[in-house]
């Protein structure tokens, strides 16, 4: 394997896992204020429609994005509304969410454009296109260093630069400022939260809501920049495995980071490499294809027991009178 087969499969890597990255942040933040979400994949997927729609409607790819964070940021509401005020179930909430987005989208996508339930092809500027970094070409013939500022760090839409600096600004969000810090303390212990005046329902609120930005603006990246346009199902299970990165990362941004990266890996040798032939055996396709999905199984198999969530987790608050 030579050193530009490195640097095409590192960079498959970063765009395959960037809508992983920004769904397990979101679910970071969900999860730390003590509302579980497995409606990811439902939000993600409702995203994805809304954002190609309008993104084919309008012509522009900011437009589409607007479009799959306010659908997204709905659906988030809905399971803010059944698990926070109403005090449901968490996990059937987010059952229901990915059912909803599952029938809904291919649904109106059919009534809209009677295309199989698909939106048309994205193109021009419909779509988020490849940046290059100042420089990238000046620095290209560099050894070792100029191809990967040129191929592997430069040449990505805009969205994953946005999602690689969301880790940052959420590690500082959650551990650095004070609304962080009750938002962990919410996650941990909202009775105490609730005593100092604070109100726990705001928070989780706003906690919800977030997950909801964050899943819009990963639905958007498939459609309208990993992609060029919707298909049914097209979200392919990336919110459960963002879910695993989660608790593979045990809720910390930069190790989650580290987690979805590994899924892109995986993900992107899969795409690579299909049909390898061992002596007189051959591994099918679909094997490689399933290697992000069998270390899913893995990590949830290995590490749920290990890793320790919010305590108030899962929990519906009511408050003490």
């Amino acid at each position: 394997m030579d050193f530009m087969t490195i640097l095409q499969i590192l960079d498959s890597t970063v765009r395959l896992a960037t809508p992983l990255l920004l769904a397990c942040l979101a679910g970071l933040f969900s999860e730390r204020s003590g509302i579980f979400d497995i409606g990811l994949e439902g939000k993600m997927l409702a995203a994805a429609f809304a954002s190609a729609a309008i993104a084919f409607v309008t012509g522009s790819a900011w437009a589409g994005l607007a479009a799959g964070i306010g659908a997204s940021m709905i659906l988030a509401l809905l399971h803010g509304v059944a698990s926070i005020t109403f005090r449901g179930n968490q996990l059937i909430s987010g059952v229901a969410i990915n059912f909803l987005a599952a029938g809904l989208s291919v649904v109106i996508a059919q009534t809209a454009f009677r295309q199989g339930g698909r939106t048309p092809a994205l193109t021009g500027d419909a779509r988020f296109t490849e940046i290059t970094l100042p420089f990238a070409d000046a620095v290209a013939d560099v050894p070792v260093i100029g191809p990967i500022y040129a191929n592997l760090i430069s040449g990505h839409s805009i969205l994953v630069y946005v999602a690689l600096l969301i880790v940052p600004l959420t590690w500082w969000i959650l551990f650095r400022t004070r609304f962080g810090l009750r938002l962990r303390a919410v996650g941990e212990n909202p009775a105490a939260v609730d005593t100092a005046g604070i109100s726990v329902v705001g928070l989780r609120y706003a906690a919800v809501l977030i997950c909801g930005v964050l899943c819009g603006i990963a639905g958007a990246y498939l459609a309208t920049a990993l992609s060029a346009g919707f298909v049914k199902d097209m979200s392919a299970g990336r919110g459960f495995i963002a879910l695993a990165a989660l608790i593979f990362s045990k809720w910390r941004p930069w190790y989650a980071l580290m987690a979805c990266l590994l899924f892109g890996l995986l993900d992107a040798v899969g795409n690579r490499y299909q049909n390898i032939q061992m002596g007189d055996f051959v591994i099918p396709v679909q094997f490689m294809q399933a290697l992000p999905y069998i270390l899913t199984v893995v990590i949830l198999a290995g590490f749920v027991g290990r890793a320790i969530p919010p305590r108030a987790g899962g929990e519906p608050y009511v408050k003490e009178r």
